[in-house]
């Protein structure tokens, strides 16, 4: 049985521990925190990314901490005006066979962690930083921060976007701050007015920022980002605390139920962090070391797929690798396979950093083609299939 190492235990480092176990792996994820957990905001699982952790067999435990949104919607910043959009519901699982789902992060998590923790294939560390590793043709040793040596066959960077393991294979590289801050809070559903928030996922576009919101919990909290472009500020923490009169400010003038919105906040719960960002990578791994997720593509949070791209990432990895190639072959498989994919989503969710913030006719002419280009997009992404991605067509078809 080979033996992999995960750097880094969040969304793609467990989905790949999980889908690499399930095909007879036996791994270990060595996380730097002192416990496997998450904070943040919520995020979006579309059908792409279901479709793999419902083979996981994880459904039952995320429908009981998920909600269902019964359709997506952009809206105009002052009038409400929905310009695009769709169903989700039912009619996203008759159509892709998987739902769309709004999680909280923390959520997500525990779900993966739980499992994880089951799996007799899979071992967890906590308050283990990793060092440096080396790597030979028989295997890869990797250093903690402790002195302790861990030997494996295959070294996976799951450890975000200033990844020590990508550090170590091409040098360090600091990511680009973007010019974007984001905004984030959970307001309790009860504080809020009937009716206020449908149940979409909603993202309300307007010149120099936007602002998302959609339940999450089961439909107890709403989540709130907003993303405003500004210089000055570049605090990369989910923790840092914003002053709620700044988000006021940043959304003076902006529609009524969003001013509702910003003062249900607690203020002592509103938190702002800076986005950054790096470029798609030519080349992810060398010999028997290979990244994974934000360590590699880093995305953007304007197209609801970064923690997807992970979570395919995971299955496609985990799918080379059981096709009883040599270890640097497979990994190179899963590279080429998964680089134009991810690359296509950075590339994407950069554009709409911009389009979503358009002034004057060239908003006008994006609210005019918005509806075709938001069809267009989701098709592509939700019909993947990760799970057999690594298959040739003739393999998938016969």
């Amino acid at each position: 049985m080979q033996h992999v190492i995960v750097v880094g235990g969040g969304i793609g480092g467990l989905t790949a521990a999980l889908c690499l176990a399930a095909k007879g792996f036996r791994v270990a994820v060595l996380e730097q925190s002192d416990r496997i957990t998450e904070i943040g905001a919520g995020i979006q699982i579309s059908p792409n990314g279901n479709r793999v952790l419902f083979d996981l067999g994880l459904s039952d435990a995320l429908e009981a901490v998920a909600f269902r949104p019964q359709m997506s919607e952009r809206r105009d910043w002052q009038t409400g005006e929905v310009l695009a959009g769709g169903p989700l519901g039912d009619s996203v699982v008759e159509k892709y066979d998987f739902p769309y789902y709004h999680i909280h992060r923390a959520d997500l998590i525990r779900v993966l962690a739980d499992a994880a923790g089951a799996s007799p294939h899979i071992e967890l560390y906590t308050n283990l930083g990793v060092a440096d590793f080396q790597q030979d043709a028989d295997g890869v040793r990797v250093h903690d921060r402790s002195g302790g040596v861990h030997r494996a066959d295959i070294l996976v960077g799951a450890d975000g976007i200033r990844s020590v393991v990508r550090e170590g294979l091409f040098g360090p590289a600091a990511p680009t701050f973007t010019g974007n801050i984001a905004w984030r809070s959970l307001i309790p559903t009860g504080k809020l007015p009937d009716g206020l928030v449908r149940p979409a996922a909603t993202a309300w576009w307007g010149p120099g920022r936007h602002f998302v919101h959609y339940y999450v919990r089961g439909g107890a909290f709403v989540n709130c980002v907003a993303v405003v472009e500004k210089e000055g500020w570049e605090v990369e923490s989910w923790t840092e605390k914003g002053d709620i009169a700044e988000l006021r400010a940043d959304f003076a003038g902006w529609h009524d139920d969003l001013q509702t919105l910003i003062d249900a906040m607690d203020s002592d719960a509103c938190f702002k962090w800076a986005l950054f960002d790096r470029p798609p990578m030519n080349q992810w791994g060398s010999g028997r070391v290979t990244l994974l997720g934000d360590a590699c593509h880093p995305t953007l949070p304007f197209m609801a797929q970064g923690a997807v791209m992970a979570i395919e990432d995971g299955a496609v990895l985990a799918g080379c690798l059981s096709m009883g190639m040599d270890v640097p072959d497979a990994l190179q498989r899963y590279e080429d396979l998964r680089r134009d994919r991810t690359a296509s989503i950075q590339n994407g969710s950069r554009r709409n950093a911009k389009l979503f913030h358009l002034h004057g006719d060239d908003a006008v002419d994006r609210n005019q083609s918005a509806g075709d280009d938001y069809r267009a997009t989701i098709d592509r992404l939700y019909r993947y299939d990760a799970l057999t991605a690594h298959l040739g067509e003739q393999e998938r078809t016969s």
